[in-house]
């Protein structure tokens, strides 16, 4: 599989919100985790924790988020890890199942933070 190379803003902060690009399931060459929908969601995640925490924020923060699926019969094991991030109570958050502009990705997830400056 060829490295795909992102050219967006990971996250940019406007006021007190926090927007963070949709993150896909890349690992450290850049190149799509050819793990299931668990691993791929678990890399995601890390992906949007990082962004933040360059920002200045964390998970915690998160209002919002807004989440594509490939296959929506991998529905139930991707909620069951997102849960993991987000204890009571969770983010709003949107699931659509779509096809992703890059090939082998499961999950897309783009999230938007409230944290005060």
């Amino acid at each position: 599989m060829t490295a795909v190379k992102p050219h967006f803003t990971t996250a940019n902060r406007a006021g007190d919100f926090i927007f963070v690009s949709g993150q896909l399931p890349f690992d450290n060459e850049m190149k799509i985790s050819s793990g299931d929908i668990a691993s791929q969601t678990r890399i995601v995640m890390e992906h949007i924790a990082k962004a933040l925490k360059d920002v200045g924020s964390d998970l915690q923060h998160v209002v919002k988020t807004m989440v594509w699926l490939t296959d929506p019969e991998d529905f139930p094991v991707f909620n069951k890890t997102y849960a993991d991030y987000f204890p009571h109570p969770p983010p709003a958050r949107a699931t659509v199942a779509s096809r992703l502009m890059v090939a082998g990705a499961l999950i897309e997830i783009e999230a938007i933070a409230y944290h005060p400056q």
